[in-house]
């Protein structure tokens, strides 16, 4: 799974990439998914020959981008076929905790995903395909059950969530391949969403939707009341659609020790790209700490202010009261002391005035802090995702190592019969050589045999002819 948060004061191509890898799924360009039967094999490019394929002759071999369609492509073959597969001989109605479905999930969402348009916020860079899959209830009426469902589900709290939701409501209704198949077809709605090479705008997602109308065969009862599809980590687990070593023949031993190995560099590469994410995430909510601090420092100092316009406020007022008890005392300078109120009557104008700024500005800043503080729980919900995604690739990595080992074992195993079957072929080989010579010596002796029987019957006969 190609597949990254401190920016620089000026962006350069190299840092958009990585920051876009961070927040999706890293699609390792260096190799392609092909399909073997229902291996699934890492090749590299450097292995692969730069002359386009009849199907694929409108591609460039080295764009990324098309590489990384025709992975998720060929991934989606694998998660279709296997689902189907399993369910037909699993002979039940599938639940939510169903492995291949989940994994079928998660290949449909990355293919989602894959090229979506991002959307800036004050919390940072958004991308979700809600807004992709909200178009089917405008181009097909009958979507708009499921729509409103998704809408009316507690505890979706997120666009992703609704999103994955509306993907297990869609495949109960046995209707994903007709809905997908609607909004594919209208590629100027997806435009707003989607980049020009975007899977869902290519002939990829065509291809997809094509393979989805197998699944409606299938009979599934998801129950979505209390699961946390807004949290959930997509990862896609390679160790479903590897073939078992042991019904493998002798001859394909070494075709598995290889692609099992790709595997394995994929998993690490993208384990280390994973690890460079998680950096680069503690250096951003490091970032954010320190503004929040400088934030916190700030509404002190306007607490600060509010105080003394306050304690101005009430100096100003015992001013106005006490120059009007002196008015009352002072009739013939009544002019002078309207003067001196209407003054004042202005000064407290403007402090109330400076006061309401002040308040503004507080209004602000605290909503500035309660935004900064939900970006913080994002951040920190974003990092367990990639914890808990790092767990799970060394583990499958780990399981990878096993399979290996037990390969390299079996292979040793091969070899060391194969030696066994060379000596005893040799032993028998030197004893054919030996009966062979024991042959001849019996030949020759018989050739003798033959000729002392001929000189005795013709001794015999000249014996016969004396007598007689």
């Amino acid at each position: 799974m190609a597949d990254l948060m401190a920016q620089p004061d000026a962006p350069t191509p190299t840092t958009d990439k990585i920051t876009q890898a961070a927040r999706e799924t890293i699609y390792l360009c260096n190799f392609r998914v092909s399909v073997d039967g229902e291996w699934l094999c890492l090749r590299e490019l450097n292995d692969i020959s730069l002359t386009p394929d009849p199907e694929q002759a409108h591609e460039d071999p080295k764009d990324p981008i098309a590489i990384e369609r025709l992975n998720l492509m060929n991934m989606a073959k694998l998660s279709i076929k296997g689902l189907i597969e399993s369910a037909l001989n699993l002979g039940r109605t599938l639940d939510s905790d169903y492995a291949p479905l989940q994994q079928f999930f998660v290949v449909m969402e990355h293919c989602l995903k894959h090229g979506l348009k991002t959307k800036k916020t004050f919390l940072g860079q958004n991308k979700s395909f809600w807004g992709a899959l909200e178009l089917v209830e405008k181009l097909t009426p009958e979507a708009g059950e499921i729509t409103a469902s998704v809408k009316d589900l507690p505890g979706l709290k997120t666009p992703l969530g609704r999103g994955r939701a509306w993907l297990r409501l869609a495949l109960m209704q046995k209707k994903l391949s007709d809905y997908m198949k609607t909004i594919i077809n209208r590629k100027d709605l997806l435009s707003e969403f989607y980049e020009s090479n975007a899977l869902m705008m290519e002939e990829e997602g065509a291809v997809i939707a094509g393979l989805l109308v197998g699944l409606n065969v299938i009979d599934a009862n998801l129950c979505m009341k209390g699961e946390d599809l807004d949290s959930q980590v997509g990862v896609i687990d390679f160790s479903m659609y590897l073939k078992d070593g042991q019904s493998s023949k002798t001859a394909e031993g070494d075709g598995q020790i290889t692609a099992i190995l790709d595997q394995k560099n994929y998993v690490e590469e993208l384990n280390r790209h994973l690890s460079a994410s998680v950096n680069n995430l503690q250096a951003k909510v490091d970032a954010m700490e320190k503004s929040n601090t400088k934030l916190t420092e700030e509404l002190a100092v306007a607490n600060n202010r509010i105080i003394t316009l306050q304690e101005d406020v009430e100096r100003v007022k015992e001013e106005c009261s006490n120059q009007s008890s002196r008015k009352a005392s002072r009739a013939g300078d009544s002019l002078a002391d309207g003067q001196v109120l209407g003054e004042a009557r202005k000064q407290l104008k403007e402090e109330t005035q400076l006061r309401l700024d002040v308040e503004k500005e507080l209004e602000v800043q605290i909503g500035m802090k309660q935004e900064m503080e939900l970006s913080m729980k994002m951040l920190e919900t974003d990092m367990c995702e990639k914890q808990d995604a790092l767990v799970e690739l060394r583990q499958q990595l780990e399981d990878l190592r096993s399979l290996n080992q037990q390969l390299a074992q079996k292979s040793q195993n091969l070899e060391a019969g194969a030696k066994q079957k060379s000596e005893v072929i040799s032993r028998l080989e030197e004893k054919t050589n030996q009966m062979a010579g024991t042959i001849k010596q019996l030949e020759s002796s018989e050739k003798d045999c033959v000729k002392q029987a001929r000189s005795l019957s013709s001794n015999a006969g000249k014996l016969l002819q004396k007598q007689l």
